[in-house]
């Protein structure tokens, strides 16, 4: 019994047959005692009535175990064929004048047992008591078949119940695996490849919220397969063309194509420069996605690391005549950071900036303190990113427009790397642009 839906069908049946049959049981149970007692109150009142008028009339006990009225009253009939009354009655004095089962004619009754009778009164004044043992009434042929009668009707009742409740079952057991089933042929359609598959969302209950969950997951599957995809394939391009480079110069300069000259081997110096940067900016990025990438975060002045990153950059400002304005807030707090990343993160960004800044373009290096963090800003005046791009500048080995898709300088790993050692700072990195006036980083470090 593998299947989920037998294993839920059979449940609510048993727990469905359990209940209703505990409720038939008790329900057959109480309604025989409360039917006898009912009889039982019932013929008590009248018997009380019948020797209550006989006493009015006669004024007196005498002749009264041959009374019409008591002879008329149906009396129990007990093992043997012997006919006796089916009460016992005492005078006022508790003498028993109509013996019954249990008592003998004579015997005077304490007045404990008198208490358990039915007083009868005449003018409010005792005149007697009538006892009744546990069961002194027979029920008769017709309330026997009324009693016969509820029994057939709780049976029915339950058999009813029980049929309900494997329909219900089914179909309740159906509505909960359906989506279960839907969820296991989907998860096997990933694993055959399919990604991105996705299931139906019914209402909001915990199985909604796991498809729900599936899909996100399906769907960040997906995607995340496609870009690890395309990255392979952006590595092995961005790989290839200096290694083609390489071996192109070196074929040329053996096979005497080219001579052995410095500007030669320049070009092939320069093509593994970039192949190791390229490598080891890849490093960097596997270590920071393992969580392996160490950080030293010691208390930071930030003018005095802004001015030295300044200065490492003052030589390419002026070969390119690009304006450079460095601008710090008075008074800015110490900032727990790594020195050492900081500087790549911030160098990255403005090799960028200077690489897309025309001549006699602006470049603003800015740092200034918003609520309770320190704000460092880049801004260039270069083309600036499309507003569709701007989400996308910090993925690995993206370029937007065709001027950067054609850039050989970079790695286009510089502001994802930027991105995760930001962000390993507990600090956050954002871009803004507007196309024609230039590219703003912006990154937030805790004070």
């Amino acid at each position: 019994m593998r299947s989920i839906t037998i294993k839920l069908v059979l449940s609510f049946l048993i727990v469905s047959l359990a209940s209703v049959g505990l409720i038939a049981i008790l329900a057959r149970r109480n309604t025989q005692r409360e039917f006898r007692n009912f009889v039982f109150d019932r013929n008590s009142s009248e018997m009380v009535s019948v020797l209550t008028e006989y006493y009015r009339i006669m004024q007196t006990w005498d002749g009264v175990s041959g009374s019409i009225f008591i002879s008329n009253y149906n009396p129990a009939f007990y093992p043997g064929g012997m006919r006796m009354p089916i009460f016992t009655l005492a005078d006022a004095r508790g003498k028993i004048i109509l013996v019954g089962p249990g008592y003998h004619l004579g015997q005077t009754i304490p007045k404990d047992d008198l208490d358990l009778g039915f007083p009868i009164k005449v003018d409010n004044v005792v005149v007697g008591t009538l006892l009744l043992g546990q069961e002194p009434f027979q029920v008769d042929p017709l309330e026997q078949n009324f009693i016969q009668r509820i029994s057939d009707l709780l049976l029915i009742s339950v058999m009813s119940a029980a049929a309900l409740a494997l329909i219900l079952g089914v179909l309740l057991a159906y509505s909960i695996t359906r989506p279960i089933h839907e969820l296991i042929d989907a998860t096997q359609a990933i694993s055959e490849g399919t990604l991105g598959t996705q299931v139906r969302v019914r209402g909001r209950d915990e199985i909604s919220r796991l498809a729900t969950s599936f899909n996100k997951m399906s769907d960040d599957l997906a995607r995340s397969t496609h870009a690890r995809r395309q990255m392979t394939a952006d590595i092995a391009h961005e790989l290839r063309t200096p290694l083609s480079l390489i071996i192109g110069q070196a074929e040329a300069v053996h096979d005497g194509v080219l001579p052995a000259t410095l500007d030669n081997f320049e070009i092939v110096r320069e093509a593994a420069d970039r192949l190791e940067k390229l490598v080891d900016d890849l490093r960097i990025l596997s270590l920071a996605d393992a969580g392996e990438l160490s950080i030293n975060q010691q208390p930071v002045v930030p003018q005095k690391m802004l001015s030295e990153i300044a200065s490492i950059f003052q030589t390419r400002f002026e070969e390119k005549r690009i304006h450079f304005q460095l601008n710090v807030s008075e008074n800015l707090p110490e900032i727990s950071i790594d020195q050492g990343r900081m500087t790549q993160v911030l160098t990255n960004i403005i090799d960028n900036a200077v690489r897309f800044t025309p001549e006699n373009g602006n470049i603003t290096l800015s740092a200034r303190q918003v609520e309770g963090r320190v704000e460092l800003t880049v801004q260039d005046s270069g083309p600036g990113v499309p507003v569709a791009d701007l989400e996308r500048i910090f993925d690995r080995l993206y370029r937007g427009d065709a001027s950067r898709r054609h850039d050989v300088s970079s790695s286009g790993l510089g502001l994802t790397i930027a991105r995760s050692i930001v962000e390993m700072h507990g600090g956050q990195i954002e871009a803004s642009s507007l196309p024609g006036q230039g590219l703003m980083i912006r990154i937030f470090l805790p004070v």
